[in-house]
C-alpha cells in the first residue's frame, strides 16, 4: 500500500492558526480538533492495520510563518510482518518557519514479531521556531520478542545539523538488547525540545536503583538529559519496561510557554 498526507499550516493575520491544506489517504487520515492559545491540533488516524511489510507511507507537514501545529495519534502503529522479503516504510517531512512552533506528539510505534520497518523523519527549523518531538518505540507486543525496526531522526536548525539518531533493533541486529543498547528494556524513545527562549537545560543522568525508602526495589529503566552544543535544545532519552513507564520518563516538567506533552 502507498498512501500520502499533507498537512501546511498559515496564520490568519490576527494571531490565529489555520490549516491552509489538510488531506490524507487511507491509512494516513487527518483530522482536526479544536486547538489552544491560537494553535491547532491535528490526530492522525489509522485508516487500516499496519503497516505491513510492502507499505510505503509518508506525510508531510509545514508550519508557516507564526503559526502554531500540535501532531498526535489516536492510538499507537503497529507494525506487522507482510510479503516475504518486504519492508515497510514511514516518511515523516517537516518543516518550521520563524516564530512557528511544531509539536510531534505520536503514540507509540510497536514492533511485533516478524517485522520489517523503517521509521525515517527529516525535519528543518528555521532560526527562531520552536520544536518539541517525541518518538517511542515498544520492542514487541506483550510476551513477544520484536522484528526489525530502524527509527532515524535527522533534525536542522538555522541550516545547520542539530541531531542525527538512528536506532535499530531486531533479530538481525546483534547486541540491540545488550549492555550497550537499550540493557534489556523493551521500551526506549527520545524527547526533543528546541525553544529559542528557553536555554537548554543541563545534563543529567538517572540510572535508575533502589527507590528511595528501600532496600532493594529498583526503580525501572533509565533517563538521560542532555543539552545539545551550539542550540538552545534539550534531548532526553529513555529506556522502560513498560510504555506507561516511558511516557513518565519522557513527559518533563517544563514551566513558561511550552506545555508539558501529554
Amino acid at each position: 500500500m502507498r498512501a500520502a498526507a499533507r498537512l501546511v499550516a498559515r496564520t490568519d493575520g490576527r494571531g490565529r492558526t489555520v490549516l491552509a491544506e489538510l488531506r490524507g489517504e487511507p491509512p494516513l487520515l487527518l483530522r482536526q480538533v479544536p486547538g489552544r492559545d491560537g494553535g491547532v491540533t491535528v490526530y492522525v488516524v489509522g485508516g487500516a492495520a499496519g503497516p505491513l511489510a510492502g507499505d510505503d507511507l509518508r506525510l508531510d507537514v509545514e508550519v508557516g510563518r507564526g503559526a502554531v501545529v500540535r501532531v498526535h495519534t489516536v492510538a499507537a502503529s503497529v507494525a506487522l510482518p507482510g510479503r516475504p522479503g518486504a519492508v515497510s516504510r514511514m516518511r515523516v517531512r517537516a518543516s518550521v518557519a520563524e516564530g512557528a512552533s511544531l509539536h510531534w506528539l505520536p503514540e507509540q510505534l510497536v514492533a511485533a514479531t516478524g517485522c520489517a520497518h523503517l521509521a525515517d523523519s527529516r525535519v528543518m527549523v528555521a532560526d527562531g521556531g520552536t520544536l518539541l518531538w517525541r518518538d517511542e518505540l515498544i520492542c514487541g507486543r506483550y510476551g513477544e520478542q520484536p522484528g526489525d525496526v530502524v527509527v532515524r531522526t535527522t533534525v536542522d536548525h538555522a541550516g545547520r545539523p542539530l541531531l542525527r539518531q538512528s536506532l535499530a533493533v531486531g533479530p538481525d541486529v546483534p547486541g540491540w538488547s545488550g549492555p550497550a543498547v537499550l540493557g534489556g528494556a523493551p521500551a526506549t524513545g527520545s524527547l526533543l525540545l528546541l525553544d529559542p527562549a528557553r536555554p537548554a537545560a543541563p545534563p543529567e543522568v538517572d540510572l535508575g536503583g533502589p527507590v528511595a525508602g528501600t532496600a532493594s526495589r529498583e526503580r525501572p529503566g533509565a533517563v538521560a538529559r542532555l543539552p545539545l552544543a551550539g542550540d538552545a535544545a534539550t534531548l532526553w532519552t529513555a529506556t522502560a519496561p513498560d510504555a506507561d513507564t516511558l511516557r513518565q520518563h519522557l513527559t518533563p516538567r517544563l514551566p513558561g510557554p511550552v506545555p508539558a506533552p501529554t
